[in-house]
């Protein structure tokens, strides 16, 4: 099954934190901080205007993002686990 993003929304992957720091101190999952960087994997058909022209989006499919700590809404399919937001909640673009 795949997921296709509507309207201004896009798909991200969050990018998973090593699991043994630099010390060789293993940090458990329920005391980690939720994942800020992920890539993009789906864009979707893009925003309207007033005029009714599509706004071409700003990010782009493999593009490395700054996601806000708490926005958009957590979806798990086939094992992973992504991020639906719109792309004004994107922060910024790694890299």
């Amino acid at each position: 099954m795949k997921i296709k993003p509507l309207g201004d929304r896009v798909l991200v992957e969050p990018l998973k934190e090593e699991e043994v720091k630099k010390g060789g101190i293993i940090i458990p999952d329920t005391a980690k901080e939720k994942p800020q960087e992920g890539v993009v994997v789906a864009l979707g058909t893009g925003k309207l205007d007033d005029d009714g022209k599509v706004v071409p989006f700003n990010v782009k499919k493999g593009d490395t993002v700054l996601m806000p700590k708490y926005g958009g809404t957590e979806v798990k399919m086939g094992g992973k686990e992504y991020q639906i937001m719109r792309e004004d909640d994107i922060l910024a673009v790694i890299g």
